[in-house]
């Protein structure tokens, strides 16, 4: 077996490990984030449990860390009340990002975790089966212990050789994502072997597991052998070490393979994670650098970045922002002193947390050219509609900070050489650990805290308009927007409804007030990037009853079921240009048709017919005819 096969069937609850089947898999561990964490806990509150039934439960406070108000904070205090009571860690802001804590203090080898942030494959750089996945299913994982999932496609990732001096992991995925596009990912596990694998540290294949995300994988994984083995024992975790990898004869559905000599620096220009090119391809003056997030925040990052800008000075005309990826590792660059050589460079040193790169702050200038060691690029996401992002390594981006345009870093000459401490800090300041008292506490709702919506057992027969015809690769972020301005109200459904489709038009809302609710056409890969549950339950709460489209992410796919609305897509891609904005379109004899998974739909202002496919399990279909994942299960109870 491949060594995702290995660690699926060693929790296997239900179902068979064939392609395209769904399975029930025992869940190890689940992490949460604050902007999906309070959708989470309110439904783990609604799923009326006593404890968690997992392993370990981890709640972190990353993303919404500026308190400008009482909303953010409120938020903390409900999720600390909800994930003590249920004997669930919490870490509090200022601790570091979800993922690279997780990584240091918690992920381990062979374990299933799921987690409400498109990120978590973070953690299958540990040799963890680690899948992001919406709230609600976070939710139920906590509480029942499980997690349904389609078996995926396994692709081998094949690295050969070894990087060259200043080519970095960044570089590799950026590759990849050039290679596969923010599709090739879909209804697939990456999974890294070949020789090239051995000279990845832990937090280089960290960095490249992260970014399985923007291709649309389930997840990606790296074995686990000598670099994990040294990488626990210098967190002083190694017990949590065992060898993993696939078997020597192990079969796949599909093979790449790069040989990492070749590679050299990489970029991803605006506005998408797959539009790659070679840095010494483009010539760019530059107005902001911005360092960090769960990609490139690691220890070993912030040191090459320290080491580039030690006796240097930031070029005048660039911001150059800085965010270490967790408490430790703050602490150790500010006692070794490389958190001086950054000062000193002029850099602006940020909280250990998402901040800039969920456009919570560091927005850059209008029209404004920014270097992110972020994972994604999307339009606006940075706070600035008009402005460029271009996502690259730190090693670039630390360089170009110097040069005031996006250069090589191969031009420093030598390569850098970072020494590894023996024992990582590990502070334990940030972590509130569960007491037997808690398990009586109340939640505390803050006034911004509003209930979630509930979707309505399906109908057999309606009439809805098209509200929305959208193109391809329409992000969550368009669905759902995520500034500065909005993230705080992500436990609030009913305000972040006025703001629904935000990127694409500026009356969706009243479009669904006026026809009373309808259904959004769409092209391909509709609802990637991030695991936001919102991009539904808004849906859910302006009545969109379907979303048809030529092809789903597959979270927002999930989170779609889980909120009762219908998924289908186009039998005939050509359908979708033959459909305009106010078409009315009637569906008919669905609760018969969805268990057929096809349905025939009359487009009633065209007096045109088309076919539609639902591509999903028995449970969804059962989940879909009770209007929601909740439902169902107060139902089967």
């Amino acid at each position: 077996m491949n060594l995702t096969y290995k660690i699926l069937h060693e929790h296997l609850l239900e179902g068979t490990l064939k392609v395209g089947e769904e399975i029930k898999v025992k869940v190890d561990q689940t992490l949460t984030q604050d902007t999906t964490g309070t959708m989470v806990y309110l439904q783990l509150n609604a799923l009326d449990v006593p404890t968690k039934q997992t392993e370990l439960s981890v709640a972190y406070i990353d993303h919404n860390t500026l308190q400008t108000g009482y909303v953010n904070a409120d938020d903390h205090e409900f999720i600390k009340s909800v994930a003590l009571k249920h004997d669930i860690i919490y870490s509090k802001a200022g601790n570091g990002i979800c993922h690279q804590v997780h990584l240091e203090r918690f992920a381990k080898p062979g374990k299933i975790l799921i987690g409400s942030d498109s990120h978590t494959p973070t953690a299958g750089g540990m040799g963890s089966i680690a899948i992001g996945a919406g709230g609600l299913d976070v939710a139920i994982g906590i509480a029942k212990g499980y997690y349904y999932l389609q078996v995926p496609k396994v692709i081998n990732i094949k690295l050969l050789n070894q990087l060259n001096p200043w080519v970095s992991a960044k570089d590799i995925i950026l590759t990849v994502l050039k290679t596969l596009s923010v599709k090739g990912g879909v209804g697939r596990i990456l999974e890294y072997t070949g020789e090239g694998v051995k000279t990845l540290s832990l937090t280089e294949r960290a960095t490249i597991t992260n970014m399985g995300a923007e291709l649309g994988a389930t997840t990606s994984i790296f074995p686990s052998d000598e670099q994990t083995k040294d990488f626990l024992i210098r967190q002083e975790r190694a017990e949590d070490y065992i060898a993993l990898s696939p078997d020597k004869d192990a079969t796949y559905d599909e093979e790449l393979i790069i040989d990492l000599s070749t590679l050299e620096p990489m970029t991803a220009k605006p506005h998408s994670p797959d539009n790659v090119i070679p840095v010494t391809d483009e010539s760019i003056k530059i107005d902001q650098v911005v360092i960090g997030s769960c990609t490139n925040s690691s220890y070993t990052d912030m040191m090459r970045v320290a080491s580039i800008l030690k006796g240097k000075r930031i070029h005048p005309d660039v911001s150059l922002a800085i965010a270490p990826g967790s408490s430790n590792i703050l602490t150790m660059l500010a006692k070794n002193g490389a958190l001086a050589d950054m000062i000193s460079a002029g850099a602006r040193i940020l909280e250990s947390a998402c901040g800039p790169c969920i456009g919570m702050g560091q927005a850059p200038k209008s029209n404004g050219i920014s270097l992110r060691t972020m994972n994604r690029n999307f339009k606006g996401r940075s706070g600035t509609m008009n402005a460029g992002v271009y996502l690259v390594s730190p090693e670039t981006a630390a360089y170009s900070a110097l040069k005031g345009e996006l250069r090589d870093a191969r031009e420093l000459g030598s390569e850098i050489s970072i020494d590894l401490p023996t024992t990582y800090d590990v502070n334990e300041s940030y972590f509130v650990y569960p007491t037997k008292e808690d398990a009586t506490m109340k939640p505390v709702i803050g006034p911004n805290i509003k209930p979630f919506p509930l979707g309505e057992k399906l109908e057999d027969t309606f009439t809805k308009r098209v509200l929305l015809k959208l193109k391809d690769n329409i992000t969550t972020d368009d669905i759902t927007p995520s500034n500065a301005s909005l993230l705080p109200y992500r436990s609030n459904i009913p305000y972040l409804s006025n703001y629904c489709f935000g990127t694409q038009v500026e009356d969706f809302k009243k479009r669904s007030e006026t026809y009373n609710g309808g259904i959004v056409v769409a092209g391909g890969n509709y609802g990637q990037g991030s695991s936001r549950e919102h991009a539904a339950l808004v849906p859910l709460y302006l009545q969109v009853k379907a979303v048809i489209a030529t092809s789903f992410a597959r979270i927002h796919k999930a989170n779609l079921i889980n909120s009762g609305i219908l998924p289908l897509t186009f039998k005939n891609t050509s359908d979708y240009d033959a459909i305009d904005e106010n078409d009315e379109i009637i569906f008919s004899d669905v609760q018969a048709s969805i268990k057929h998974k096809e349905l025939t739909l009359q487009n009633k202002t065209k007096n045109t017919s088309f076919v539609v496919v639902f591509d999903g399990s028995e449970k969804d279909i059962k989940t879909l005819l009770y209007g929601g994942t909740i439902n169902r299960l107060k139902e089967e109870e």
